[in-house]
């Protein structure tokens, strides 16, 4: 009997959790009977109930094992960490507690998985969430898609089924800060896209603030895109080019307009300031990202310190 793994990142998600191992049970009990669960919850240092309640849940089903981190590493180290405990022939590397991602759709995935797709993701063609954010997430995976050399699908999360031969390419990847919404289709393998709808949180709020989406998609940005140096570039560019033009607009209008040129050697200052301005932003640009892809990979740390696991060491329930 094969295993599919479930992987469900939380934190003070103390009135999610419960229905989120619920609706996972659903799914298995009525449409993947013929599959081992395995529904990893990561907890990352939860303040509330939230690991109460993910005890309990453990103590009655041994299907379910709970990884609590020593402190609030963010969702993406968290997540990832779930992923390579997971010990499923096949691993579904998201499984929001809020259930924004539809459990529904995982009997689908691995319909497509059996036949032979290695990887298997959603795709947010949908989003019930407001314009303004719908608009910025459409404009940054655009960005995200156009500058990376991995082709992935606009409105590609983490919410896919991976072979256990994808996670185990993934587990060689070492990454302080990894991207896995990328990294799977960087590993490689058969993919196939399923649209869905993106739904409304129900229950709560979400913890994932801006300033944590920011440095998310940056980290993105860094991991997959050459979009920061094009972007020193093109500034450089862009500068060089206003000094050049503010330097022959100002000949024209001393020769033609006031008949005399400034002071000899201010506009030589000025163009000089403007021009070695945008070329030294390229050139920093580019050797800061280079010295940040060195400091990433120097730094050879855990991707989080776990206080303990629970049911990791339980037998599997038939």
């Amino acid at each position: 009997m094969k295993t599919i793994s479930v992987v469900t990142p939380c934190f003070n998600e103390e009135v999610n959790v419960r229905d989120c191992y619920e609706e996972v049970r659903r799914v298995f009990d009525e449409k993947l009977q013929g599959y081992r669960r395995e529904h990893i919850f990561c907890d990352n240092a939860s303040d509330d109930r939230t690991v109460k309640i993910l005890r309990g849940i453990a103590a009655d089903d041994l299907s379910v094992r709970i990884i609590v981190n020593a402190r609030n590493f963010g969702p993406l180290r968290n997540t990832f960490n779930g992923v390579m405990a997971s010990s499923g022939d096949a691993v579904l590397l998201f499984m929001p507690a809020d259930l924004q991602d539809p459990p529904e759709l995982l009997p689908e995935f691995v319909r497509l998985w059996e036949e032979g797709h290695e990887i298997v993701y959603g795709i947010r063609a949908v989003r019930e969430e407001g314009r303004l954010m719908r608009s910025v997430r459409n404009a940054y995976y655009r960005l995200l898609t156009r500058f990376s050399e991995i082709k992935v699908p606009p409105g590609v999360g983490d919410f896919q089924l991976v072979d256990r031969g994808v996670v185990e390419r993934m587990r060689q990847v070492r990454d302080g800060y990894p991207f896995m919404r990328m990294m799977t289709f960087e590993c490689g393998g058969r993919a196939v896209g399923v649209p869905y709808t993106w739904r409304a949180r129900k229950k709560g709020l979400s913890k994932n603030r801006a300033a944590a989406l920011i440095d998310q998609g940056i980290n993105g940005l860094v991991s997959f895109t050459s979009a920061p140096l094009r972007f020193g570039l093109y500034a450089g560019f862009a500068l060089s080019f206003v000094s050049i033009a503010y330097a022959v607009i100002n000949l024209l209008l001393g020769l033609i307009l006031y008949q005399r040129l400034a002071e000899p050697g201010i506009l030589t200052l000025i163009v000089a300031m403007f021009f070695f301005g945008g070329v030294q932003l390229f050139f920093m640009g580019m050797i800061g990202e280079y010295i940040l892809a060195i400091y990433g990979q120097v730094r050879k740390k855990p991707v989080v310190f776990e206080r303990e696991r629970v049911n990791f060491d339980a037998p599997r329930e038939p």
